[in-house]
């Protein structure tokens, strides 16, 4: 039978599943984890896999920062966020990247619906929307500082305003590998 992910893939799950955990309960992405996993995606694939797998990783690794950094400049989102899914991008490369993120997004809407129904900021959120498109038209890094997400994060009512995206990563790469098994076998 063939193998649907390569043996590897126990380490970025085990790393995206601590920052998940981390992310949930403090709120925090940890560079103690994203930067080594990175790191390691990118060594790990130019010496064991020559320079294809290296390319492999770092349009990987490219496309998992990109697709997150924008929302951080944003403001909607931290900086551990965009080096996690940069990481996991370093060890899984593409298009297997590319279905986590879209996974990963897919996760971060319904939980995002069903904050805004259960803590009822439905207005809240319009406003926020609002702001966001005024931001993305504006596209300034000084209208989406960091500090803003970062008030949030230790407001008492975080649970009701931010989305621990890691967590949604962690749901996204295990969503990616079980579609992959069931669609090989």
């Amino acid at each position: 039978m063939d193998q649907v992910f390569p043996p590897h893939i126990g380490i970025v799950l085990l790393a995206v599943l601590v920052t998940a955990a981390t992310d949930l309960w403090k709120y925090k992405v940890y560079n103690v984890v994203t930067l080594p996993l990175l790191a390691c995606g990118l060594i790990y694939h130019s010496v064991v896999g020559g320079s294809a797998a290296a390319t492999g990783s770092v349009l990987g690794a490219a496309f998992g920062f990109s697709a997150l950094f924008v929302f951080y400049l944003l403001g909607g989102m931290g900086a551990g966020d965009v080096k996690l899914m940069s990481a996991v991008g370093a060890w899984l490369g593409m298009p297997y990247t590319f279905n986590v993120f879209i996974a990963a997004s897919l996760a971060a809407g319904l939980y995002a619906l069903a904050v805004i129904v259960w803590y009822r900021r439905q207005g809240e959120t319009w406003v926020n929307l609002k702001i966001a498109w005024l931001r993305v038209r504006a596209l300034s890094r000084h209208l989406g500082t960091e500090d803003e997400l970062e008030g949030k994060i230790v407001a008492t009512d975080r649970r009701g305003r931010v989305i621990p995206y890691a967590a949604m990563i962690a749901i996204g790469l295990v969503a990616t590998v079980a579609w992959s098994w069931i669609h090989k076998r």
